[in-house]
């Protein structure tokens, strides 16, 4: 990862995703793909490709307008749809389909991304978004954490197969993350905000700014020899138990 270089955010016009487009355009441009029709505030190194990132033609897109401002070095899978359903009350057919949306955010940016890659002679990086969820499950959150499991075998599997072309693939499993969307939740339920924060060792929830610097962090040179790793950013979360002898 240089000055010169280009990365891919999806999912990024807010949020962490954006949190992560801003963290990289101090080093590089960066073509941000989301559904939204524009972006929140404006950046010079960072502009939007508007769809739906599962679309092989429009994460095409992304990289190619990546690669004509600077030489694409990193992408970054950070889309992903929240909706739960579960097996008691919704068909066979609606949980496939959810699990499947998300899963299929995280697959059509990285086949863009390897044959990106691949078909300019280079290396690169690629991070997926997932979840403390893939390897603890939340109760009522079943298709999302079907989903982000299988990203994470998707990541390492990847690692695996592209390595040997200096493709490196990595994930980040989250925690709880304050932004926007978690705000909002939090003011219609603000008696949760505690139990939230109870949940994390660190005794709060993260911020979007520490998510997009282990981002770029596993992007970059100094991460060179990380690869097929899945690197907890969720403030201990994924280790905290319950402990029953506590008051």
């Amino acid at each position: 990862m240089t000055a010169d270089s280009s990365f891919v955010v999806t999912g990024a016009a807010r949020g962490v995703g954006r949190a992560i487009a801003e963290a990289l355009a101090a080093v590089g441009e960066v073509v941000v793909l989301d559904t939204a029709d524009r972006l929140d505030r404006e950046h010079e190194r960072v502009r939007l490709v508007s769809g739906d990132a599962r679309d092989p033609r429009v994460a095409a897109r992304a990289a190619a307008l990546a690669e004509a401002a600077a030489p694409l070095a990193g992408w970054v899978n950070n889309a992903a749809v929240f909706r739960d359903a579960a097996l008691t009350s919704a068909g066979a057919d609606e949980v496939l389909e959810l699990i499947s949306a998300n899963l299929g955010l995280a697959v059509t940016g990285c086949h863009t991304a390897v044959n990106h890659f691949l078909a300019h002679g280079r290396g690169g990086a690629i991070v997926n978004v997932s979840s403390h969820q893939a390897g603890r499950p939340v109760r009522g959150a079943l298709p999302y954490a079907t989903a982000k499991a299988a990203v994470e075998g998707l990541t390492r599997a990847i690692a695996v197969d592209h390595g040997p072309d200096g493709i490196r693939t990595n994930a980040v499993a989250l925690g709880s993350i304050s932004t926007a969307r978690y705000e909002a939740h939090l003011a219609e339920h603000p008696d949760v905000a505690a139990q939230m924060a109870a949940l994390h060792p660190l005794g709060r929830v993260g911020t979007a700014e520490e998510v997009a610097g282990c981002v770029a962090f596993l992007l970059s040179p100094a991460a060179g020899f990380v690869n097929g790793a899945v690197l907890p950013v969720d403030g201990g979360r994924a280790v905290n138990g319950p402990d029953p002898e506590a008051r």
